[in-house]
């Protein structure tokens, strides 16, 4: 069986452009000879769709997208993941469920058992866990699909009650199929190849996991769908922080057509789990993340230009470096606001950095707009010591002279706090 595996960005609620994202993989599968094509978790409607679930003009549009999709569905199995309706009168409204289109007909259903609510995730809010599992017959091969943290418990996970392959391993399915929105961190990489690797093992089946790709505001997901053959080993792997499509032959015999990329016995055996943070640690893997971070913020936003405080310090330089290569260097614009404490240097390093990646950028001093502040409140500052107060002043200066020249321009404001800063409450409000 070809298995073709769709690793596209999704637009929460931008059903018109995920539809026609899907139908253009669709036709592509189909041109490589695909049996079946495999999409992420929630593909119709983007992932995580949160509180718009609860609208059921949201919903309806949702089973719109799947009827259109369903008319390419023809030829070719086509697996897409939607929000579906719970039509028992017990329960949550609504499950978080696989569509499998064949025929131009919804051939199956299949909902989604563990629902996690932890991190950025809180699905138990809105959806009903699977009380059923049965494996979907197509082609002669039986299916067990699952849908994202379905694969994260094999029994040990302290969270769940429940192993949702337990249930379906009665049924002999074949070939395992996992629809996921997986977000990004710095060690998700190997802990994903090592949750995969313990279910080919455990299942005895090759596996093909499907993850979408793209940022949703603050999450950001890496892609890097795979598929392992029922030996474990790595036989395909798409790429990092972009869309791709590709297309895998499974044999009868659970092996592979394509060639190992990484044999079973170099595949993580176990989730890294680092007591403390390893800097070095795909380190590239990060930067690449914030790159997608800031550049899918914008264009879904609909922004194009960005400005940025630059003070010559480590913080805004590695802000203005990422916002350059997300959005290009001609859309950013960096703002250099030296007060009377600055020192020459920090204004000459954040000159040279502007040079080096070749931005537009500004030198506005805030002599004269922080010695008025000091004048007008003299009155009742008095002769007090020089405090936190005065110092807060050069910040709330800066803030004022970004924003008016964002909203004058149409430019948006990046923030260039660090995660030290904002864990331990560090910062000057409207600053």
């Amino acid at each position: 069986m070809k298995i073709c595996i769709a690793q596209q960005n999704y637009h929460i609620g931008n059903f018109e452009q995920n539809t026609e994202k899907i139908l253009g993989a669709i036709e592509a599968a189909k041109n490589q000879g695909a049996d079946l094509i495999l999409f992420s978790e929630m593909s119709v409607c983007g992932y995580p769709a949160r509180d718009f679930v609860e609208f059921e003009d949201f919903i309806n549009k949702c089973y719109q997208s799947i009827d259109a999709i369903k008319q390419a569905a023809d030829t070719i199995g086509v697996l897409i993941g939607s929000p579906a309706r719970n039509p028992n009168k017990k329960g949550k409204d609504l499950y978080n469920a696989a569509f499998f289109l064949y025929e131009q007909k919804v051939v199956a259903e299949i909902h989604k058992t563990l629902l996690p609510t932890y991190d950025v995730f809180d699905e138990n809010r809105y959806f009903e866990p699977a009380d059923e599992w049965k494996v979907v017959e197509f082609k002669g091969q039986k299916l067990a699909i699952t849908i994202c943290e379905d694969i994260w418990n094999l029994g040990d996970n302290p969270l769940y009650r429940i192993c949702p392959m337990d249930k379906m391993m009665d049924q002999s399915p074949n070939i395992l199929l996992n629809l996921s929105a997986s977000p990004f961190d710095y060690t998700h990489d190997e802990d994903r190849k090592a949750t995969i690797k313990s279910n080919v093992l455990k299942y005895k089946i090759p596996l093909f996991y499907c993850n979408a790709v793209g940022s949703q505001t603050e999450i950001v997901f890496d892609g890097s769908s795979l598929v392992f053959d029922k030996d474990a080993n790595l036989c395909g792997a798409l790429p990092m922080f972009e869309s791709a499509l590709a297309t895998f032959e499974c044999n009868a015999d659970g092996t592979i057509n394509a060639p190992i990329l990484e044999p079973a016995n170099r595949v993580p055996n176990k989730e890294l789990n680092p007591i403390k943070l390893i800097p070095t640690l795909n380190i590239e893997q990060v930067y690449q993340a914030l790159v997608l971070g800031v550049k899918d913020y914008f264009n879904k936003m609909g922004f194009t230009k960005a400005i940025i405080g630059s003070s010559g310090g480590i913080d805004s330089a590695v802000t203005l470096a990422i916002a350059c290569e997300a959005l290009g260097k001609e859309n950013v614009h960096a703002v250099l606001m030296p007060s009377p404490y600055s020192t020459d240097h920090s204004v000459n390093d954040a000159v040279a950095l502007s040079q080096n990646l070749d931005n537009k950028y500004d030198i506005i001093p805030i002599k004269e707009v922080y010695e008025e502040f000091l004048t007008t409140l003299k009155p009742l500052f008095k002769d007090l010591p020089f405090s936190l107060a005065e110092e807060n002043i050069q910040s709330r200066s800066r803030g004022n002279i970004l924003m008016a020249i964002a909203n004058k321009f149409g430019y948006i404001l990046l923030n260039t706090s660090n995660k030290s800063e904002l864990a331990t409450g560090y910062g000057t409000l409207y600053g």
